[in-house]
């Protein structure tokens, strides 16, 4: 018997459950505890091995105070050349970014910088240390 990978879809919303939980400081534990479920469903959630049902994503939406469309922003669409909700959103690296650690520690960071010229500035540095020859 093979075991069945989880549907591309899920494992979207299932990151952007984890980014936003992530975003507002939220432990899996204390998001469980909210929807009356264990941080293991949780888990299993945020990697898109189980899926989250219509109301349960409602609950998580205003638990995590976003709207329901926020999870699927960026998704893809499971049909090649149709966008879907996906239409006019970033591209998947960004999404995969921000649902790391350290993709929300720097946007957190970055977004605190007043100084325009200085986020400039620190674009370039990011860019020169990838070795990024991107004109600015």
């Amino acid at each position: 018997m093979t075991k069945k990978s989880p549907n591309p879809i899920d494992k979207h919303v299932g990151s952007r459950v984890r980014m936003r939980r992530m975003m507002v400081s939220m432990s899996q534990e204390k998001l469980g505890e909210s929807l009356g479920i264990t941080f293991q469903q949780i888990q299993k959630y945020e990697k898109g091995t189980n899926r989250i049902g219509a109301s349960r994503l409602q609950h998580i939406s205003s638990v995590l105070g976003v709207p329901v469309s926020f999870f699927f922003e960026g998704a893809p669409s499971g049909m090649p050349g149709v966008q879907g909700f996906a239409e006019g959103g970033s591209p998947a690296y960004v999404s995969d970014f921000l649902a790391t650690s350290e993709g929300l520690a720097l946007t957190r960071a970055f977004t605190r910088i007043v100084d325009a010229k200085v986020r400039r500035r620190v674009v370039d540095l990011v860019e020169a240390i990838a070795g990024e020859d991107v004109p600015g």
